[in-house]
């Protein structure tokens, strides 16, 4: 049926976001990975109280235990099925040719779960003390490793939340002090070009020149021991940081470069803008959409980055909690030999940047919803 002449069609509007978020919410993969990247920073920011116990917390007589099995039903003595959640214990002999201990589930031995349970106390965000945990043993002090432990009796779940504040917090403050590095001298050297544009582009040159594991090793040896954990852990965000920032900086100074000449930047100047003005509020919010897609596939690169230097010892050391710290006990054949769920943090950092990825490749797909 066609339009009447002299008739008023209504005509709507969408804005730029709104076009992204329509072309993003089509890519179905990345939708759920930006689901699942939300529910790990959760994890993190709640760590203290979806971990059954502290990351500290130890028990000797339970060393190299094996995972439990949630159960919710059992058999009481008369044969009646009932409903509770629990996990069995153990029982342990030793091998006669290791004279190792050696752990088995015991079915008779029982131990009920729950949810928002009393256990060991903490610090939430470390200011706020509690003691209720989301799950675990309904009597405390009750053994209880849904991952297994360690060497040292230590719960391997509760380790793996608490290093997730740390390996995911690197990638978000890692790829923040880049951003700014990367939009800032990218942006100065695409506008004004001449020296400016060549010295960025040299320092550029000489970072990505330099041989990255040499300089972490010359850079862990410069570390002193005797320094804090949390210092160790800013300054090797920090020096990522340093390092991370040189390809957004190149994809920043050449979009620049094809703007600068622009009617648009033009107008501006004519008008009396200044050029940091102009930066700021005509040429970046143009590229913020690819900015913002660049900066989601720069994560992962953070993540495996710390996660690779600390399982080297070169980066995190202990008593701080990260997945590559975790990673340092699955060094040995003895480790993988006989408790390969201390390869827990390292699925965890798989699943995780194959997240990310898929997560920056639809933003980066959404960022032009004029395409396709």
């Amino acid at each position: 049926m066609g339009v009447e002449p002299g008739s008023e069609v209504a005509v709507g509007t969408v804005g730029q976001w709104r076009l992204v978020w329509l072309k993003f919410s089509e890519h179905r993969m990345a939708y759920w990975s930006a689901v699942f990247i939300a529910l790990v920073y959760l994890t993190a920011a709640f760590a203290e109280f979806l971990a059954p116990t502290t990351p500290e917390a130890y028990d000797p007589r339970y060393t190299m235990t094996p995972p439990q099995m949630p159960h919710l039903f059992y058999r009481d003595e008369e044969g009646t099925l009932r409903l509770q959640a629990h996990v069995q214990g153990f029982s342990s002999k030793r091998d006669p040719m290791t004279l190792q201990r050696v752990f088995a589930p015991d079915p008779e031995a029982r131990i009920p779960i729950g949810f928002f349970v009393r256990g060991t106390p903490y610090h939430l965000w470390g200011l706020i003390p509690m003691d209720r945990h989301l799950f675990g043993p309904l009597e405390p002090g009750q053994p209880f490793y849904l991952l297994g432990s360690d060497r040292l009796g230590r719960d391997v779940l509760s380790r793996l939340i608490y290093g997730t504040r740390i390996s995911m917090s690197i990638g978000l403050i890692g790829v923040a002090l880049s951003l700014v590095i990367g939009v800032t001298l990218g942006g100065m050297s695409g506008y004004f070009g001449g020296w400016v544009d060549t010295v960025v582009q040299r320092v550029i040159e000489f970072i990505m020149s330099i041989p990255t594991i040499p300089l972490w090793m010359g850079l862990a040896a410069a570390i002193p021991v005797t320094w804090s954990p949390v210092l160790v852990y800013l300054i090797i965000t920090a020096i990522i940081s340093l390092i991370g920032w040189t390809a957004l900086a190149r994809e920043v100074r050449g979009r620049f470069m094809s703007w600068r000449n622009e009617p648009f930047v033009l107008a501006a100047r004519l008008d009396g803008t200044g050029d940091l003005t102009i930066i700021r509020r005509h040429l970046v919010p143009g590229f913020l959409s690819h900015i913002i897609a660049t900066v989601t596939l720069a994560i992962p690169a953070m993540i495996i980055a710390e996660t690779s230097l600390s399982f080297l010892g070169i980066g995190l050391r202990p008593p701080a909690v990260s997945w590559g710290v975790l990673l340092q006990e699955a060094q040995n054949i003895r480790s993988l030999a006989q408790a390969p769920w201390l390869l827990a943090p390292g699925a965890a950092v798989i699943v995780t940047v194959l997240a990310l990825n898929f997560l920056g490749d639809g933003l980066r797909d959404a960022a032009d919803p004029y395409e396709g």
